[in-house]
């Protein structure tokens, strides 16, 4: 039978932060663990499920062989088709679980520390999400210390094994009945003390700057879009691999156009003689300006297409349209003259009837109707 996806065994995004695939598994290993569930062998299942996709995602090296080769990336991980020990799970599950309580965690063993992923919030103009754009970014953030590479220790000098916990970064504390594991509070989990700390870095092995990146955006992005730059977030300690860069895209409003997936719309004002006479409008697009049709006798309202002048999505096939929505525009500023001119046209207009006005005789008749219902 096919391995279920870890991601899915988990139930988190494969985006997901170690912090969530952490929260993921502690819930279901402490619903799942068989001493909770004893004769259960669809829980015991369950959990070594989880244990085993909990070892691959929460090692940073193991994760990324994983996605790119699936299962086969990490044929060497244990858990459903390896040995299990009740006992050796419970007091895994409990050092998981309880260690961070107590001042520690199962990741000092590894005496490495992922760096922390980072958000970026980038604004873009409608112009630049449609058609793509190269950007850089000034992030501040910790990268790691070009003097002692990393290390922490002065150059010419060397971090030395933890006397106290010798080099495995935590320490059993009993209590009770229990044997604690913790992290050692003399190297904090690295396993090893600097003698003589860097003086750039003060022994942290890293430094807080601001770091130039170009982020290439591609067309067709819209509000909430999500770009991730691998290994561009924070720098990892004692050698462990950086965190990644998330980079969450909003597009300003435009003041002519709308978006909404990979179409645009607009408001375009004719002029009354053009709306009653027919013409053409000059309409911008963001290829540059077209001409826009108006027929005769077109009302204030009217939708008009233009097909593909719209938005060519990341993910969808195709251009989208550009919805013109047809403004009347009432003429202001009017001279003596004019008015007078006006006024004469509606004289015209009343005397041959409503036929000029279908709107207008339909709206009536609908009013006298109610009020007939109303005196009924």
């Amino acid at each position: 039978m096919s391995k279920r996806d870890y991601y899915e065994v988990l139930g988190v995004g494969r985006d997901a932060a170690e912090a969530d695939i952490k929260k993921a598994y502690r819930r279901l290993a402490m619903k799942h663990h068989p001493d909770r569930n004893p004769g259960n062998p669809e829980s015991e299942g369950s959990f070594k499920e989880a244990k085993e996709a909990y070892e691959v995602l929460s090692d940073a090296e193991k994760r990324a062989a994983y996605d790119r080769f699936g299962h086969a990336g990490v044929g060497g991980a244990q858990g459903v088709g390896g040995g299990f020990s009740s006992a050796e799970a419970f007091s895994d599950l409990f050092g998981e679980v309880f260690g961070d309580i107590f001042g520690g965690g199962r990741r000092g063993r590894s005496q490495v520390f992922r760096g922390a992923d980072l958000r970026y919030e980038l604004e873009l103009s409608l112009e630049q999400a449609v058609a793509g754009d190269s950007i850089d970014l000034d992030l501040k953030t910790q990268v790691e210390c070009t003097r002692c590479s990393g290390q922490g220790a002065e150059p010419g000098s060397s971090p030395v094994t933890c006397k106290t916990c010798g080099g495995a970064g935590q320490v059993r504390v009993a209590q009770g009945f229990f044997s604690i594991q913790q992290t050692c509070p003399h190297c904090g989990g690295s396993g090893s003390m600097i003698e003589r700390p860097c003086r750039e870095c003060s022994g942290r092995g890293r430094v807080r700057k601001v770091k130039t990146l170009k982020v290439k955006v591609p067309a067709g992005v819209d509000s909430g879009s999500r770009i991730r730059l691998s290994r561009e977030g924070e720098a990892g300690r004692n050698g462990g691999p950086p965190g990644d860069l998330y980079v969450d895209i909003t597009v300003r409003e435009h003041p002519i156009f709308t978006r909404e997936g990979q179409h645009l719309s607009c408001e375009v004002p004719v002029s009354f003689a053009t709306a009653a006479l027919g013409g053409s409008v000059d309409v911008p697009t963001l290829d540059g300006n077209v001409v826009l049709k108006v027929p005769p006798e077109t009302q204030s309202g009217s939708v008009f297409r233009l097909r593909g002048k719209g938005v060519r999505s990341v993910r969808a096939h195709g251009v989208g349209d550009l919805f013109c929505r047809v403004q009347v525009e009432t003429p202001v500023s009017l001279s003596a003259e004019q008015k007078q001119m006006l006024r004469t046209f509606e004289e015209s207009i009343q005397r041959e009837g409503s036929r000029h006005n279908p709107r207008a005789r339909s709206w009536f008749d609908g009013v006298k109707e109610f009020f007939e219902r109303m005196g009924a």
